[in-house]
């Protein structure tokens, strides 16, 4: 796909390949301004990747009164799930009575504000469990007997990130991944922004009219670094930890879990054979490029996790962990798990200078009204308008998404229809992270043959292909931990073929370019 050609000014610089990032970068571009968006990294490589893949309203936040993000992110669960069925699909959650903590009806009352908040529509409603009579209680330990069992919705999240930043790219944004902002200085009336390119180190500059820090973690040093702002970055940065195990129950509802210290987590069926468990809430010192799950915060989970499950969860046991830096606005909370998930956007833009938008906080849940509020914001600073209106990303799908919420079904039944050659599982799981882009790279396929070379699990020649030439993968991890959750079924030597091969592949592409 030949670039296209780069304007003398841009209207809107986005630093950072986040869920924010990109998320502002669609919106802008679909609106018809010229949009660039730089990424040190790979997209979604740090927060946006460690989430706990979940558009939910954040049920807790009630309890600290925060009725507006509330009710904007249990909005946003139908509109997000509406655009990309492929991803986001429908959980229900169980949450157990604990005796010694929040009492049954608190728990009933906030999740009636919870089930009426938000406008739900499509999702079911909560409901009351006698976990001795019902399959779900099978997997808890036999003192709960009583619990609730409520909607949201799972995320593919650092798919999300790429198809925004992939429907960006198709409506004539330059989307460049690992390309740092190494500064940006105010010109002559607009910005100057100075880019290094992190795979050749060859440098340039572009212009721009407006700049957007979403640099995540990195907001602050972007700040005082890159952009040399006058005023402080008011961020708190929270760690959050997970773990992965082997599958431990055969149903496919959830459970939220309470802990005695305040804190709440999740235990998810996780990539068919897994079972996924997090988060903890710590606040975090150093470069968020180095965070990792801690020895703690493993056996933190392990023991809160073995309070509740009849199968008592060891560090041993763990397969996987990955951990992410949520970068929050400090709001002076005592507590990381007190501190505001809600966003704040910092305009700056005094006596007319180029304008500087600075994100802070948000959930992956409401990254889409973030963009809007973002954009609302710089709209009068910016020229006008020339494409779609305010809201179109809620109802134009992500790239692959053009399908009903209910429709997956019959997506898989076409698409076993007309490849029978192939395994089902595969391509179920090429729809879940493609959608009706799956057909993409099966194209005309009359053998697996035909899709190249394996590299076990399902993965392909022919998906390798598509995941550099569309997706922007430059790496092996990029492939198996970002672009799928495939890292969990191969091992070093798969990994090793996999990273040739894209080396291949970027290569030929490149030459033929």
């Amino acid at each position: 796909m030949a670039p296209a050609k780069a304007p003398d000014i841009y209207d809107l610089a986005v630093i950072g390949g986040g869920v924010n990032g990109c998320g502002i970068a669609r919106d802008a571009a679909g609106r018809g301004w010229r949009v660039l968006l730089c990424e040190r990294a790979d997209l979604g490589a740090a927060t946006s990747s460690a989430s706990t893949k979940l558009i939910h309203g954040g049920l807790r936040y009630l309890e600290h009164y925060e009725f507006r993000l509330v009710r904007e992110a249990l909005m946003e669960r139908e509109v997000l799930w509406g655009i990309a069925p492929h991803i986001i699909w429908p959980l229900r959650f169980v949450l157990p009575h604990h005796r010694q903590l929040r009492a049954a009806w608190l728990l009933r009352l906030g999740l009636f504000i919870y089930d009426h908040l938000g406008g739900r529509k499509r999702l079911p409603a909560t409901r009351t469990v006698r976990l001795h009579a019902d399959p779900v209680g099978a997997a808890l330990k036999p003192e709960f007997s009583l619990a609730f069992e409520y909607s949201d919705c799972w995320v593919e999240d650092s798919r999300l990130v790429v198809l925004n930043a992939r429907d960006a790219a198709d409506r004539g944004a330059a989307v460049l991944p690992r390309t740092a902002c190494i500064s940006a200085e105010r010109e002559d009336g607009a910005w100057t922004v100075a880019l290094r390119d992190e795979t050749t180190g060859r440098r340039h500059s572009v212009r721009a009219g407006a700049l957007v820090n979403a640099a995540g973690p990195w907001v602050a040093d972007v700040a005082n670094s890159v952009i040399r702002a006058n005023a402080p970055a008011a961020v708190r940065l929270v760690q959050g930890s997970h773990i992965v195990v082997r599958k431990l129950y055969d149903h496919g509802a959830c459970y939220i879990f309470q802990n005695a210290d305040g804190r709440i987590f999740f235990v998810i069926p996780y990539e068919t054979d897994f079972t996924l468990i997090g988060t903890t809430d710590q606040d975090f010192q150093g470069d968020p490029a180095g965070v990792h799950a801690s020895a703690a915060e493993i056996d933190y989970l392990c023991r809160s996790a073995s309070e509740y499950l009849r199968t008592p969860i060891t560090p041993a046991m763990v397969v996987w962990s990955y951990s992410g830096v949520r970068p929050l606005y400090d709001d002076g909370s005592a507590a990381p798990q007190e501190a505001t998930r809600d966003y704040v956007l910092k305009l700056d833009a005094e006596n007319g200078a180029p304008p500087l938008l600075s994100v802070y906080g948000g959930k992956i849940t409401t990254y889409r009204r973030l963009a809007e509020t973002a954009l609302a914001s710089l709209a009068p600073l910016l020229p006008a308008a020339t494409g779609w209106q305010a809201g179109w990303t809620g109802q134009h799908p992500l790239p692959g998404g053009d399908f009903p919420v209910d429709g997956f079904a019959a997506q898989l039944d076409a698409l076993l229809a007309d490849y029978p050659f192939l395994p089902p599982t595969m391509l179920r799981r090429l729809l879940r992270a493609y959608g009706t882009r799956a057909r993409d790279i099966l194209g005309g396929a009359r053998r697996e043959s035909d899709l190249g070379r394996g590299f076990g699990a399902d993965l392909t020649e022919a998906e390798l292909r598509y995941l550099v030439r569309y997706e922007w993968v430059q790496s092996a991890d990029d492939a198996l931990w970002r672009r799928s959750k495939l890292g969990l079924r191969l091992g070093p030597a798969e990994r090793d073929a996999v990273e040739g091969a894209i080396d291949a592949i970027r290569h030929e592409q490149m030459a033929s370019a």
